[in-house]
């Protein structure tokens, strides 16, 4: 019986850690296809249009949103440094629904509700153990001084 509980217990802790190797995949590379478009504005020949929430200017707004939404998916994905990733990512989404977006109704700021919800489970789980920062993790512990 004891064989039997183990067993479930390490299936259930791969089938976790998998579960969430997906999700990051998954939710960042979504993610990424707005930062795309966003980098694609900004190489572009047209002058940039894009919103100054934070008062910094069009442009630099959009290379922060452009680092929030490829650079910190991109190292989500990979499993680096992933709650501290997630971080730009969460401000962004929150300036999205609560400044570019606030007038909007529900269905405009459903998504970047959703990607802030996603993305601080994120930053309250980490990455799990198919990531960059678990083996970084596990060696530090292997390393006897």
């Amino acid at each position: 019986m004891s064989s039997y509980r183990t067993s479930s217990v390490i299936d259930s802790t791969i089938l976790y850690d998998v579960v969430l190797l997906l999700t990051r995949i998954t939710i960042s590379c979504m993610l990424m296809t707005h930062g795309l478009m966003k980098l694609t504005a900004l190489l572009g020949v047209e002058p940039v249009k894009f919103a100054d929430p934070i008062g910094v200017g069009a442009v630099p707004s959009l290379i922060l949103a452009i680092f929030a939404e490829v650079v910190c998916p991109f190292l989500i994905i990979l499993g680096v440094a992933t709650r501290f990733a997630t971080i730009p990512i969460i401000v962004t989404m929150l300036v999205a629904v609560f400044n570019i977006h606030s007038a909007d109704t529900f269905d405009v700021k459903e998504l970047p509700m959703l990607y802030f919800v996603s993305f601080m489970i994120f930053f309250a789980t980490g990455a799990g153990k198919f990531s960059v920062d678990y083996l970084i993790k596990s060696r530090k512990r292997s390393v006897n001084y």
